[in-house]
């Protein structure tokens, strides 16, 4: 990180950013080739740090992630435009505070795990404390898990 001096280093704020959030972005490679997808999210209770994610069972996302399970993530928030003092646009900033991060990423098929992923998504966009899953919609739903490796996170106060 160049600017170490707006570097975040306390895990606890790092989890904070996550559960802010509103959407994950997930980068994946395959053949020298990026893709970048915004996905809904949930964390797991605890430590390490696992993060949550569901999908369909098709899908480009999906099919990449069988071949190369390896990811970058990003989530940001509190964004304020900075106006420059003298009103010129060279002087502007923006506040934000960050994190970026590596991972693998595993498909999920234990069923309580399943519902404890979809508990952990509906709680980070709801009030629900304990939803219940249908077995048609658990069965229709990928579920995946992408454990942790490294993370970093920065703000611009």
């Amino acid at each position: 990180m160049r600017r170490t001096d707006r570097a975040i280093t306390d895990p606890a704020e790092m989890r904070a950013i996550l559960e802010k959030a509103d959407a994950c972005h997930l980068a994946l490679a395959q053949d020298n080739e990026p893709y970048l997808v915004t996905m809904n999210f949930g964390l797991k209770p605890g430590e390490p740090l696992v993060i949550y994610f569901h999908a369909a069972h098709e899908g480009k996302k999906i099919a990449w992630l069988r071949r190369n399970p390896t990811v970058c993530f990003g989530a940001d928030v509190d964004h304020a435009l900075l106006l420059s003092p003298t009103g010129t646009s060279c002087g502007c900033s923006m506040r934000f505070r960050s994190v970026v991060g590596t991972g693998q990423v595993a498909f999920v098929t234990d069923r309580a795990e399943k519902e404890a992923a979809l508990t952990a998504i509906m709680q980070h966009y709801t009030e629900t404390a304990h939803p219940a899953f249908a077995d048609e919609m658990l069965a229709r739903t990928t579920i995946l898990r992408l454990d942790v490796q490294a993370i970093t996170a920065k703000q611009r106060p």
